[in-house]
């Protein structure tokens, strides 16, 4: 089995990871895979709305790359956390949280009683199809399944420090984005009132012995959020690395293509 997420972050190990939304195919998976160095990646389920059936192709094609990932959602209902462990998923991450309330809630389902609300079922892979006990896929989950939250919010801002202390919460995420529009600044990534917010999601997780992690849209913030002490960066995406590729080809073969036109 690969190392998961939460073993390489006990390990104290810096997790370099992609995500993947509009182009949810086990190719993609195995091309990041074989370009070396990423250790995981995550599904924006948030963003790219994959059904079932590509989170179950997801979980098949992590497990053969010795990937461990987890799925980004909306926290509109304690299903999609259960059904997106059931299907194979690392873990899951509750996107737009608002308050230390919200997080405790989408905390609540992905733990089965007496931690948290979670349903329980012995037909998806979590529990090999049947072939492990109840007992077992209990305590296994409880204890393994990855809990992250997103820090993009106002409200979770304000709340860091108490969502940081909660239990059963493994990371922190920091969406540059989200966090840059509601502050004022939008797309502003080097922004010293965007840098003032990501210092306070570090410090809430160096006081309650949590990790944290966030996409990292450039060079530069990588290297500053990795001063912060950063665990898990998120490196590119399909699209990015898709639109990249492209460039460079038309870079390299300039003479056979006209300008490119304004945008």
């Amino acid at each position: 089995m690969p190392p998961t997420f939460k073993e390489l972050l006990a390990a104290d190990e810096v997790i370099p990871v992609f995500s993947v939304a509009r182009m949810a195919h086990p190719i993609v998976i195995e091309m990041f895979a074989l370009a070396g160095g990423y250790r995981g990646f995550w599904l924006d389920q948030e963003h790219g709305a994959m059904v079932q059936e590509q989170i179950v192709t997801a979980a098949l094609a992590a497990r053969a790359n010795q990937f461990d990932f987890f799925v980004r959602m909306p926290p509109v209902g304690y299903w999609q956390v259960t059904q997106s462990m059931e299907a194979g998923a690392g873990g899951v991450m509750g996107a737009q949280i608002q308050s230390v309330d919200h997080a405790r809630q989408f905390v609540s389902w992905t733990k089965f009683a007496p931690r948290g609300t979670r349903g329980l079922v012995s037909t998806g892979r979590e529990a090999d199809y049947t072939h492990r006990s109840l007992a077992d896929v209990i305590q296994t989950a409880n204890r393994e399944r990855f809990v992250a939250i997103q820090i993009e919010t106002l409200g979770a801002l304000d709340q860091a420090d108490q969502i940081a202390a909660l239990d059963g919460v493994d990371l922190l995420f920091v969406g540059p984005a989200d966090l840059s529009l509601v502050l004022g600044i939008v797309g502003q990534f080097h922004h010293d009132k965007l840098w003032e917010a990501i210092e306070r999601v570090a410090e809430a997780c160096r006081r309650h012995g949590k990790a944290w992690g966030a996409v990292v849209p450039d060079a530069e913030f990588a290297r500053r959020a990795a001063d912060l002490g950063c665990r898990m960066p998120t490196i590119g995406n399909e699209v990015l690395a898709l639109r990249r590729g492209i460039e460079t080809l038309q870079k390299a073969f300039s003479n056979h293509f006209p300008p490119a036109p304004n945008r």
